[in-house]
């Protein structure tokens, strides 16, 4: 009996495995061009050119910045491009060269005021950005870590080089690459994660107070309440 089981659940397993199966997956995205637009007047819009016309965009606008996005599939094959920009009663068109079309997605800068692109994000906004981030984890951590009861100055002065170290790092990778949020959050977990090894490595090695179970519940707490800070930053700040 268990034999003509087994057989039975052996032939509805290979039915299953014959059975044609439909599957659905995403394509990858067309080439991209992003333009992060500075300096720019309520009505500001930006347009790019290409040999079959206007290129459909994307606009949107996170705190103080306006981003334009552009799809398209010549973008960084087929040479520089032109775009239109408009705003506050003035027009202008500007080049963009192929050196700014390298990467994917191709990120610019644009000044709406001095008519002028840089390629990627400037250093003084990721300076700004970074510089934000940091201060506002190492708040929120610096209060749980009194609240732990952490009053020596030997290890306030560990916890300031450890967060400034690490959390350094991880809002500068964060920086890195589109300031589009997707999939950032997804990064931003995994890096907390070896945040969360790198820290309780340094508290239980280089801070002497309290008892070793009570530093690494703070290390958990502190990477738990900003891991939740860093994921909202990262729907009202731009990245």
């Amino acid at each position: 009996m268990k034999q003509n089981r087994y057989r039975v659940l052996v032939l509805v397993l290979a039915v299953i495995c014959l059975v044609p199966a439909i599957a659905y997956t995403n394509a990858a995205e067309p080439p991209a061009l992003v333009v992060i637009m500075t300096n720019a007047p309520a009505d500001a819009e930006v347009s790019l050119v290409t040999a079959a016309g206007l290129v459909e965009v994307s606009k949107s606008r996170v705190a103080w910045e306006t981003y334009y996005v552009f799809y398209h599939r010549d973008i960084g094959t087929s040479g520089e491009f032109t775009l239109q920009v408009s705003g506050n009663d003035i027009r202008y068109e500007q080049t963009v060269g192929v050196q700014y079309l390298n990467s994917y997605p191709g990120v610019i800068t644009l000044d709406f005021a001095a008519q002028t692109i840089a390629g990627g994000k400037l250093l003084s906004r990721s300076i700004l950005l970074v510089g934000l981030r940091v201060i506002f984890t190492l708040v929120i951590e610096g209060l749980v870590f009194y609240l732990f009861g952490f009053r020596e100055k030997r290890s306030w002065r560990v916890f300031l080089a450890m967060n400034l170290l690490t959390q350094g790092l991880l809002n500068i990778a964060l920086n890195g690459g589109s300031p589009l949020a997707v999939y950032l959050m997804f990064k931003l977990i995994i890096m907390e994660f070896w945040v969360f090894i790198a820290e309780t490595a340094g508290a239980l090695v280089l801070i002497k107070e309290h008892r070793r179970l009570r530093r690494v519940a703070f290390v958990l707490t502190a990477n738990l309440l900003s891991l939740l800070l860093g994921g909202y930053l990262i729907t009202v700040l731009p990245v």
